[in-house]
């Protein structure tokens, strides 16, 4: 099952970012609705106090004399959201006057100066200075909740768009700091710590100097370490090489002058110790001084004249030249071709299937397909410990070197390698 995928900082600081956007105008709309809900409701109540006073006058002169319903302002018409009555307590409760579309009744039964609340009403109420005689005027409570709403909706909306660009700035300022992160990471797929004074610079913000200095201080110890075994390696090649050789020399006089009985014997001892020679070679070609590729023309034909091998057959067919660099070449050809004789192949074919590709093609038992999976699986994953042979290591390390890979393509007969010698 692959790994879930890890959380992306840009991601979780603009999600935390429209959080706290959403519960900030929230907060902002309720405060806002408070603030709004009683100033307005402040305002109204002056406005209905005003009215009021402003009945007052009018009705004056008419409330000095017996009432007379000739002598009141005329009943206008009002909108129904606004009205006013003129209400008499005594001897008993009645109206005298209204607006036009008042409600029928009075709206209070006694005498209610000040504000109060009936049903669906605001009320003022005055006395007009005659007894049990009181002025209301009254607004619905539908009307001053549409007007408390608007002005909040107003206000929240004068401040949204304030809002929405300061999301949007923070969100540019969120990636615009999390680019030195984006920057880091181009620097490290260029980074070779093996380059002489390598180092991955000064830090472009103050936080990732430390991971900078982590960083080239890694890349120092693993420096300090391949250099020392690479010249472990490369010693120790040297000083198997001579050995190896009188070892050979000697296994030759031996073959020359041993009874036939024996033969056989030292025929397999000597061919060990070629196998032997040739990883020798191979590694000091892997682990001499500078590893760098030296590439030149390597002609295919050529290369495989160099490479006698006895009782297997090399062969070049419709070849091309490669560019690559010929002893790293050929030190991964040479263990191809003793995994192929180690395990039955007589014959070895060599083809460039395509430019600076070398195919190296056996005609041994091969592998079945689940094990060719294995082999690729560890290949790309550059796993080989215990899953790959030296051969293979090797040649995919090659391959590397140059820029390219090892690939084990399907074939109906026998087992096939292709090295991908990078650009030519």
């Amino acid at each position: 099952m692959s790994p879930s995928p890890s959380p992306s900082i840009g991601g979780r600081l603009a999600r935390s970012l429209v959080l706290w956007s959403v519960l900030w105008s929230a907060a902002l709309g309720a405060a806002v609705w408070v603030i709004v809900q009683d100033e307005v409701e402040e305002l109204l109540d002056d406005t209905l106090q005003s009215a009021a006073e402003g009945l007052i006058g009018p009705l004056a002169l008419s409330l000095a004399e017996p009432v007379d319903p000739s002598t009141l302002p005329p009943r206008s018409k009002t909108s129904g959201r606004f009205t006013w009555q003129l209400v008499s307590h005594q001897p008993r409760v009645h109206l005298v006057a209204s607006a036009r579309g008042a409600p029928e009744t009075p709206l209070h039964d006694t005498p209610k100066p000040g504000f109060s609340d009936v049903p669906g009403w605001r009320v003022y109420g005055q006395a007009t200075g005659r007894d049990g005689q009181m002025v209301y005027v009254a607004q619905t409570t539908e009307e001053r909740l549409e007007a408390e709403t608007e002005i909040a909706l107003a206000a929240l909306f004068a401040g949204a768009p304030m809002t929405v660009l300061a999301v949007l700035w923070l969100s540019s300022r969120i990636r615009s700091e999390l680019q030195p992160l984006r920057d880091l990471s181009q620097r490290l797929a260029h980074y070779d710590p093996m380059q002489p004074g390598a180092t991955l610079g000064a830090a472009e913000r103050e936080e990732l100097q430390p991971v900078h200095a982590a960083i080239d201080a890694l890349a120092r110890r693993l420096t300090r370490r391949i250099a020392h075994e690479r010249a472990f390696t490369s010693h120790a090649a040297h000083a198997l090489r001579t050995p190896l050789a009188g070892i050979d020399a000697q296994l030759a006089v031996a073959l020359r002058e041993a009874e036939p009985p024996h033969r056989p014997r030292l025929q397999r001892v000597r061919a060990a110790a070629e196998r032997l020679q040739r990883v020798v070679v191979a590694l000091l070609a892997m682990f001499r001084s500078g590893a760098e590729v030296q590439r030149s023309e390597v002609d295919v034909g050529a290369l495989a004249a160099r490479l006698p091998i006895e009782g297997l057959a090399l062969e070049a067919r419709g070849t091309t030249p490669l560019n690559a660099d010929a002893d790293l070449l050929i030190a991964a050809v040479l263990n191809l071709i003793d995994n192929a004789q180690r395990h039955g192949a007589r014959s070895v074919t060599f083809s460039t299937p395509a430019t600076n590709v070398l195919r190296v093609h056996d005609d041994g038992p091969g592998v079945d397909p689940a094990r060719r999976r294995e082999l690729r699986a560890a290949i790309d994953a550059q796993d080989y410990a215990g899953r790959t042979g030296l051969g293979l290591m090797l040649a995919d390390l090659v391959a590397r070197a140059h820029g390219g890979g090892l690939s084990l393509p399907d074939d109906a007969g026998g087992f096939a390698v292709e090295l991908n010698l990078g650009p030519s």
